[in-house]
């Protein structure tokens, strides 16, 4: 006798069942074939795939006929049970005894080998794919992942206002918006809010959009991404660049032990995963620049690293690599020189294992004269900062923090040819729809 159920089961929940089990499934039709009284049609849910086969001979003419008319990606909902198969998906198929469409789809327009610009027009539509859905379940392990570092390492999450009065990371890549008659900006970071609410809360962090006006059309940029972000009160540089290395290496041990499936699917090895522990090789900016030279790639002093020199570099290690010191004169206004080395700043750049800067950080400045007279040199306005300097009067102490791009982690640990890829709608230059 069957074992029975009223109630409907995840695909994967399905799979694990035994031969003759009866169970109940819906979702969405992923291929279908007919053959003589036979209709195959392989089901997709959010967890999986299964095979299910309709025969006329279990059927009624009515839900053969609907099961005939069924396109892909129409909804349904069946009842059958199980049986072993090997050359189905998972190894088990339904053998089907009651089937009904909910929603019956047009003919899909999106077949095999469309263009990436075709492919982006209709996102709303190739979001179900098998490639997308499985980037979306590792992105979903990524923000957990996240969010449970900081949260059980003592940091409170911290949220900062979207429209903002300064731009924080250069008035060249703001984006501009009419604040009943004012102007005001979409952030580009929470990190000056942050600065204020360090002196409450000390440890915090935060997940949250941010927006960049880069002009640049590239496989690793957006101008709408998340960005993970902490700061921390009596903390240096040496402290930030061991929280960058913990919770890259939290998120890439999360997503080997939750998203294995995933990870095979997309065709990357979860072994590259494994090496990814702290500590992260260190080296300064000058060391860098040493290293390249020796690859044939000489850079003068001075120079901010591209990506064909961030690639160079990651070249030479199997996990992430730390860069500390860059420059002063090409960092932000709130990074300071370090006091032995007056021309190098306290600061420090994460690259991935395929040379993409996945977090940025820095110490804080304390010194607001510098900080005025590098804000004035950028033209911005400074009355727009006094909020931000008046912290420096009251209780300030030595801090810290960074930044972290969550698509460019998704873009390197798998192995994502274009970062538009690591998000489900992405924006660019010249893309804002759908």
């Amino acid at each position: 006798m069957m074992a029975e159920t009223d109630t409907n089961r995840p695909i994967a929940e399905a799979l694990r069942g035994s031969e003759g089990t009866e169970i109940r499934l819906r979702g969405w039709v992923h291929r279908t074939r007919k053959t003589g009284g036979l209709v195959f049609i392989v089901l997709r849910d959010s967890s999986g795939l299964i095979q299910c086969t309709l025969n006329k001979k279990r059927l009624t003419p009515e839900e053969m006929d609907a099961a005939d008319k069924a396109l892909l990606e129409s909804s349904v909902q069946l009842t059958g049970s199980l049986k072993k198969d090997d050359r189905a998906p998972g190894g088990l198929e339904v053998q089907v005894s009651k089937f009904s469409v909910v929603g019956f789809a047009d003919r899909f327009p999106i077949t095999a080998e469309q263009s990436e610009e075709f492919l982006l027009d209709n996102r709303h539509l190739w979001i179900r794919s098998q490639k997308l859905t499985s980037i979306m379940k590792v992105r979903h392990t990524v923000f957990g992942a996240i969010h449970d570092y900081f949260r059980t390492g003592g940091f409170y999450e911290f949220q900062s206002p979207i429209l903002t009065p300064t731009a924080a990371e250069g008035g060249s890549t703001v984006f501009n918006v009419d604040y009943f008659g004012k102007k005001a900006y979409l952030a580009q970071t929470w990190q000056l809010y942050a600065e204020a609410a360090i002196f409450a809360l000390e440890r915090i962090y935060t997940i949250a959009p941010s927006f960049r006006a880069e002009k640049s059309s590239t496989s690793r940029h957006l101008t709408e991404y998340w960005h993970a972000e902490m700061e921390i009160a009596w903390g240096g540089l040496d402290e930030i660049a061991r929280h960058a290395e913990g919770v890259v290496s939290h998120i890439a041990r999360s997503v080997m032990e939750k998203n294995l499936d995933d990870l095979k699917g997309l065709g990357q090895d979860p072994k590259k995963l494994e090496v990814i522990a702290p500590p992260f090789p260190r080296l300064k900016y000058a060391e860098a620049l040493e290293m390249l030279k020796k690859q044939g790639m000489e850079i003068a002093w001075g120079k901010d690293l591209r990506t064909i020199e961030e690639r160079e570099i990651a070249k030479n290690f199997d996990r992430p690599v730390i860069v500390t010191h860059y420059p002063k004169e090409i960092m932000a206004f709130y990074k300071p020189a370090d006091p032995t080395s007056p021309k190098e700043a306290l600061c420090m750049d994460v690259l991935s294992p395929i040379g993409t800067e996945i977090v940025g950080g820095s110490v804080r400045s304390l010194d607001v004269d510098d900080m005025r007279k590098r804000l004035e040199a950028g033209g911005e306005d400074i009355g727009n900062y006094e909020w931000y300097f008046e912290l420096r009067k009251f209780g300030s102490v030595p801090h810290a923090g960074f930044g972290m791009g969550v698509e460019r982690v998704v873009q390197w640990l798998l192995g994502l040819e274009n970062i538009k890829d690591a998000i489900p709608f992405p924006r660019t230059m010249e893309r804002v729809r759908p």
